[in-house]
């Protein structure tokens, strides 16, 4: 059994994603923004020492899919969306280590004006 994590990892940060999710019915139907982070551990002594693309990932790939997703879903929590974002880049990646921290920007709470996050992760060892 691997016990430690692949040698590197490539992260992508601040894609801001427009998704219906939301416990209240106004989230749902009018939709808010999110900010999303994601981060994917694997070899990259190959693509780096070869210069090879195709011994690395193509987060292009992710992004695009996630925006895609974005789109379509309505759900009631962050967490069931964050999920599904696990579900996307694994279909995409296969089951190499992941990480994602969804943001809500702009949860309407009375009197606050911060930010939500979830982090999930998925394939760690």
């Amino acid at each position: 059994m691997k016990t430690s994590l692949p040698s590197g990892a490539i992260h992508v940060k601040d894609i801001n994603l427009w998704a219906h999710v939301g416990v209240l019915d106004s989230e749902r139907i009018n939709g808010q923004y999110f900010n999303l982070d994601f981060s994917i551990w694997l070899e990259l002594d190959e693509a780096s020492n070869y210069d090879d693309f195709s011994l690395s990932i193509d987060y292009r790939l992710g992004i695009n899919a996630i925006q895609k997703l974005a789109l379509k879903v309505k759900c009631l929590t962050i967490e069931t969306f964050s999920d599904k974002i696990l579900d996307c880049l694994e279909s995409i990646y296969g089951p190499l280590p992941i990480q994602i921290i969804l943001t809500k920007c702009n949860p309407p709470i009375a009197g606050f004006s911060g930010e939500v996050a979830v982090e999930r992760r998925r394939n760690f060892y």
